[in-house]
């Protein structure tokens, strides 16, 4: 398997073989003494990074007379596009939620239409590019992201998975109509993401759970790239609900409380596009929000790698 390069001052004596174990992994090096560099004293340790199963870590590093060089972060994919479930039942008459259970609403007729359209315009984006789809197990979006999968190419699917931490907010008991509409108005009073519905949740608690789950797309495009599939070629959709739609944005472009107050609920069947930035050096890759996508929810356009938690000036990309 392939190795990268470290190169510490040290005799000869240094180091025969070391092995260092990590929480996450264990790294075994064997080391020898470059012959090719004048100063005998420089020691290159070929190391390779594993995981826990096994997995070959892509990432490289060098180290050389005391300077670090880091290598080229995990790779990211192209894009992430989050999209919005059709036209419900529910969003024709909201009394259908005091009889029929919110996750086993189905999409109206138009519904229907509003996701072949979103799957169309999908495939105009993306083309012949590898995707991988993740959706909240709510019948209306999981209807979606089988009506939407039709206009994809199905060779080009690398897998679809359901995801609860994706789903709606929970809304309490719906049974109860006036009651439901009463906690509605006091929320436009006090803020979407502090209130909390009585037995159900606030906004805040829909952000954790999509915190968790973007730790999650880390880790299985990770694997992805381990098994060979290149980022520069992947799409991630995310098929799922307005409000939790906005919390993944706020949550991933650090967008505040009160930005997020303002954020527009997006249309039934929108694409909510987050494109992949490469700084010039190749060292960094972030997501930017499209112009487009953007003004629809209209919030202020803005590139923040998540895991970094700082701002990327648009003048670092390429």
């Amino acid at each position: 398997s392939s190795t990268s390069t470290w190169r510490l001052c040290a005799s000869s004596a240094a180091v025969s073989r070391l092995t260092t174990r990590c929480s996450s992994a264990t790294i075994a090096t064997t080391s020898r003494i470059n012959k090719n560099l004048p100063n005998k004293n420089i020691l290159t340790l070929h190391l390779r990074h594993f995981s826990n199963d096994g997995c070959q870590n892509q990432q490289h590093d060098t180290y050389e007379q005391g300077h670090y060089y880091p290598g080229p972060k995990q790779q990211r994919p192209k894009r992430i596009i989050l999209v919005r479930h059709g036209q419900s039942l529910g969003n024709v008459d909201e009394t259908t939620y005091t009889h029929t259970a919110d996750w086993r609403i189905p999409l109206s007729d138009l519904g229907r239409i509003q996701a072949r359209d979103a799957g169309r315009r999908l495939h105009a984006l993306i083309q012949n590019e590898k995707y991988f789809v993740y959706h909240s197990p709510y019948a209306r979006t999981t209807e979606t992201m089988e009506i939407i999968k039709k206009e994809l190419d199905s060779e080009y699917c690398i897998g679809v998975r359901s995801e609860p931490r994706i789903v709606e907010q929970q809304f309490g008991n719906f049974q109860i109509y006036d009651d439901v509409q009463e906690s509605r108005d006091e929320r436009r009073k006090f803020g979407r993401f502090f209130f909390r519905f009585p037995n159900g949740e606030a906004g805040m608690d829909v952000f954790n759970r999509v915190t968790s789950f973007i730790s999650t797309i880390f880790r299985d495009t990770h694997y992805m790239n381990v098994e060979g599939i290149s980022m520069d070629e992947l799409n991630i959709v995310v098929v799922t609900h307005g409000l939790t739609l906005r919390l993944f944005l706020m949550r991933w472009l650090q967008i505040s409380v009160d930005e997020f107050e303002e954020m527009y609920n997006p249309d039934n069947g929108f694409l909510a596009v987050m494109e992949r930035q490469t700084s010039k050096c190749g060292s960094k890759q972030w997501y930017k929000l499209t112009q487009e996508s953007a003004d629809h929810l209209r919030i202020k356009q803005r590139t923040v790698d998540p895991l970094l938690f700082d701002d990327v000036k648009d003048d670092d990309t390429k």
